[in-house]
């Protein structure tokens, strides 16, 4: 759960089909698996009152890799097209909006296709699409169409809009010398202003109050349909996991191979995520810190605890003196320094990177590679562009998820507990519930766990050292699913699938490809 603005929501899940880039590890090739179609007995029913919507025609049209939606004047293997789904769906017979679906096909002879979502909310599936392979093996894309789609609100679909690309700039700063938000009462009018400005740009009325993900999850079923697919096979990341266990729940008989990395826990509320995150967060800062001084070029000192309170210490220099860097107009804020650090503990493969950005920034005074890492998980060109949303959906989508609850007295005690359990980056988490209040958009479905009763088997994987979504909420989803099953990795990082070893390819391809399940209590570990 992450609040609006990205000074108070600098644990934002990032795009994993930045995976290879550079920044990541290359997928191990999974064992050789013999690939079986999912099977359904019969076609999926079509809700009443959506035959429109189910039954219409895609125009798909090539596309380029790498571009989103951009066309192309000759086949690329990459199709693109755009599916009309209904704003509210208690009303399908009014307002439409549209969703942008991308789809590469399989190498081979395709079983079908494997729809994918990065997580976020406000992650891009295009993007995914464009990165497939170097975060799948061979063996699922031999096999598979791999479709991705920009969920409601999101991207290159009907979207939210809040800030121009300099507004965003200066948001993702913040003001140098200003102080973390410091009260429940700040929070709610900083919600109510966020409100109003995206009130203000976002062209399509009433899109605000339709972005929960239970009408994103109704998507999915549409696109399912129309992509001629009984039954879904699925891939989701972080919060897509709460998307996939959402339409598990809507739809348990439509559910074909579902696997859920990184998992979300839909019975916790707000305040119970932010506690987990800001603990979780906390816990990858000390292990990258360990792992940083077992280097020759670590700025950071002693200890693991005297190269915490280093860290701390250099962000709140850069509160009041922020950090040069190659652009003389932006320099490294307090703001961008943690989003920075906060973002490459999603990986332990950026470690390396933010050692040497750190070094960088703390001995040299040039803060020019931490604001490369920021910019490049914020989805932030060289030009100063942005190519997504992510920033401004997130909150706007999580609004809608979670309901408000509590006061102001109970928010500014949840505030202070947080910098308890997590000093370093703690505070910037609080008052999410406080922001949600001043939106006004609010979420009328109450948290709880989701069964999905009479859904195919679902893999649920989870990650030991993962700051984002804490191990726990695996295990948790796994056990609330009536067909659920847990894979373990045992690594550091956000999301295991692309970024483990062969163990967690050849377990999460086996499922894909053929249907079975690791065997429960499986556990993967590092590399292997």
């Amino acid at each position: 759960m992450s609040t609006l603005r990205p000074q108070r929501r600098l644990a934002a899940a990032f795009v994993v089909a930045l995976a290879c880039t550079g920044l990541a590890a290359c997928q191990d090739k999974a064992a050789d698996i013999t690939p079986t179609p999912p099977s359904s007995q019969q076609a999926a029913a079509i809700p009443e009152g959506l035959e429109r919507f189910y039954n219409q025609k895609v125009d798909w049209q090539p596309c380029e890799k790498g571009e989103g939606m951009t066309k192309a004047a000759s086949e690329t293997g990459y199709t693109c097209a755009r599916i009309t789904v209904p704003l509210d769906y208690e009303q399908p017979e009014g307002q439409t909006i549209e969703i942008a679906v991308k789809k590469r096909a399989a190498d081979g002879e395709s079983i079908g296709s494997l729809f994918v979502n990065p997580g976020g909310p406000g992650g891009s599936g295009l993007d995914l699409v464009d990165g497939a392979e170097n975060l799948m093996t061979s063996e699922l894309l031999d096999n598979y169409d791999v479709v991705g789609f920009d969920p409601r609100g999101v991207g290159q679909s009907t979207a939210v809009d809040c800030l121009t690309d300099a507004e965003l700039d200066e948001e993702r700063s913040g003001e140098v010398g200003q102080a973390t938000q410091a009260t429940a009462q700040e929070a709610v009018a900083q919600g109510q202003e966020d409100a109003a400005k995206c009130e203000a740009k976002t062209s399509t009325a009433g899109l605000l109050d339709h972005i929960d993900t239970i009408s994103a999850a109704r998507d999915l079923d549409v696109l399912r349909a129309v992509e001629g697919q009984n039954v879904l096979s699925y891939l989701g990341y972080s919060y897509g996991t709460y998307l996939g266990a959402t339409y598990a729940e809507l739809f348990p008989a439509n559910v074909g191979r579902l696997v859920l990395d990184a998992a979300l826990d839909p019975s916790l509320s707000g305040a119970e995520v932010t506690r987990g995150q800001a603990e979780g967060f906390e816990k990858a800062l000390r292990a990258f810190v360990e792992d940083c001084q077992t280097g020759s070029s670590c700025p950071l000192k002693g200890d693991a605890d005297a190269g915490v309170k280093q860290i701390q210490d250099f962000l709140e220099v850069t509160r009041t003196s922020p950090v040069p860097t190659s652009d003389d107009k932006r320099p490294l804020t307090r703001d961008l320094a943690a989003s920075a650090i906060l973002g490459a503990l999603y990986d332990s493969a950026l470690w390396s990177t933010l050692s040497t950005g750190l070094e960088q920034a703390m001995e040299q005074n040039d803060g020019s590679t931490l604001l490369l890492i920021t910019d490049t998980l914020s989805s932030r060109n060289s030009d100063g562009t942005y190519s997504g949303n992510g920033d401004e959906a997130i909150g706007a989508i999580n609004c809608l998820d979670y309901p408000v609850e509590g006061d102001e007295a109970q928010w500014d005690a949840q505030a202070a507990e947080l910098k308890e359990v997590g000093p370093t980056f703690g505070a910037d988490l609080a008052y999410s519930d406080a922001m949600c209040q001043g939106w006004g958009h609010e979420s009328t479905r109450e948290r709880a766990p989701i069964t999905a009763s009479g859904a195919a088997p679902i893999l649920v994987v989870g990650t030991t050292g993962d700051p984002a979504t804490p191990y726990p909420w695996a295990q948790a989803l796994a056990s609330q699913l009536e067909s659920g099953r847990l894979l373990t990795w045992e690594g550091q990082g956000h999301a295991a699938y692309g970024r483990g070893g062969k163990c967690v390819s050849t377990a999460v391809d086996t499922y894909l490809l053929t249907g079975t399940l690791p065997e429960e209590g499986t556990v993967c570990r590092g590399q292997e």
